[in-house]
C-alpha cells in the first residue's frame, strides 16, 4: 500500500511525522465505452485545440480559467510554494467532543501512520489522549491542490484523518423536511417498539449483492453460458392507509423473521405498559391532594 502523503501531525510544539493511506477502497465494476457494431474501445484522447494533435502527458499541465479568452497557467510550483502553514503539515486548530461535529461533515478516511522511529512516542500520546477524553482533534491540511477541514480520530490503534467539509459546502435542507404533520405518542412508541424488533446486528454481515450480481453476469457471458436471471424485487403493497396497524404487523414480521413468536395480543400489550408510567403518576397526584387539607381542617 502506498502512502498518498507524507507530512506531519502538529498541535501545540508536538510535530509527529506521518504517512497517509487511503482507509478505503472502492470495489465498485467499471465498464469500458465500446463501437457496439464492431466492439472496437472508445478511447478518450487529450487533443490540442490549436495544434490539432494528440498530446502526450507531460505535456499537459493545468490553468484556470478566467474568461473564455484568458487562461492562467497554474504550475507545479505555483503550488509547492504556496504561503500556507498546512502545506506540509496537519495542523491541529482545536479538541472537540465527537458528537459535536454533524456526520453530514464527513468525507473520505485516511489512515496515519507514524513515519520514522522517532514519530513513535507523539503518535501514541496524541492517540491515548484522543482515547481518553472522548474528542477529535480538528486540523487544516492542504491536499490534492486545495486546503481542507479534517477531524482526527482513533479507529482501533490508528489515527485517522476524516476529511470534513467546509461550512459553504454542506447545502441547506430548508424546505425538504415535512411540515404540519402530526404523529401520536403511541404511533411513536410503535415505531420504537418495531427498531427494537428488528434489533441491532453485526454491519460486516452486508454485502454488495449488485456486485456480486453483475460479476455473476460478467463470468457467464465470458463462458459462453446463460446469464443468471435475478428475481424482481416484490412490488409494493400500496399506499398505507392505517399507519398504526402497518407498524404493528412489521414488528410481528420482524420477531417472526428472528424466530421469535409475536401473536396479536402480545403486540398490542406493547403500549399499555409504555403508558403505564403516566397513569401512575396521575395517582400519586390524586392520593396526595387529601393531604394538603388536613392542616385546614
Amino acid at each position: 500500500m502506498r502512502p498518498v502523503w507524507s507530512g506531519a501531525v502538529s498541535f501545540g510544539l508536538v510535530t509527529i511525522p506521518i504517512k497517509m493511506y487511503s482507509a478505503t477502497e472502492d470495489h465498485s465494476i467499471r465498464f469500458r465505452q465500446i463501437h457496439m457494431p464492431d466492439h472496437g474501445l472508445v478511447r478518450n484522447r487529450k487533443i490540442c485545440e490549436i495544434e490539432d494533435r494528440e498530446l502526450a502527458p507531460d505535456e499537459i499541465g493545468r490553468a484556470y480559467e478566467v474568461s473564455p479568452d484568458q487562461l492562467v497557467p497554474i504550475t507545479d510550483e505555483d503550488l509547492d510554494q504556496l504561503p500556507l502553514p498546512t502545506a506540509k503539515a496537519i495542523d491541529v486548530q482545536a479538541f472537540v467532543p465527537d458528537e459535536r461535529l454533524d456526520a453530514i461533515r464527513y468525507g473520505k478516511p485516511y489512515y496515519l501512520e507514524r513515519d520514522g522511529a522517532v514519530a513513535t512516542k507523539p503518535y501514541v500520546l496524541l492517540r491515548e489522549a484522543l482515547k481518553r477524553s472522548d474528542k477529535v482533534a480538528v486540523a487544516k491540511f492542504a491536499f490534492h491542490g486545495r486546503e481542507r477541514l479534517g477531524a482526527l480520530r482513533v479507529v482501533g490503534d490508528a489515527i485517522v484523518l476524516q476529511v470534513m467539509h467546509w461550512d459553504d459546502e454542506i447545502r441547506s435542507a430548508e424546505g425538504i423536511a415535512p411540515s404540519g404533520v402530526d404523529v401520536s405518542d403511541s404511533e411513536v412508541d410503535e415505531a420504537m417498539a418495531l427498531m427494537d424488533a428488528i434489533g441491532p446486528t453485526d454491519i460486516s454481515q452486508y454485502k454488495d449483492q449488485y456486485r456480486e450480481a453483475m460479476e455473476a453476469i460478467i463470468r457467464a457471458k465470458a463462458e459462453g453460458a446463460e446469464p443468471p436471471h435475478m428475481e424482481a424485487p416484490a412490488e409494493p403493497k400500496g399506499k398505507v392507509v392505517d399507519l398504526m396497524s402497518a407498524l404493528q404487523d412489521s414488528v410481528r414480521a420482524a420477531k417472526q423473521s428472528r424466530g421469535e413468536e409475536a401473536g396479536e395480543g402480545e403486540v398490542r400489550e406493547m403500549r399499555p405498559r409504555k403508558k403505564a408510567p403516566a397513569k401512575k403518576a396521575t395517582k400519586k397526584t390524586a392520593k396526595k391532594a387529601p393531604a394538603k387539607k388536613r392542616p385546614a381542617s
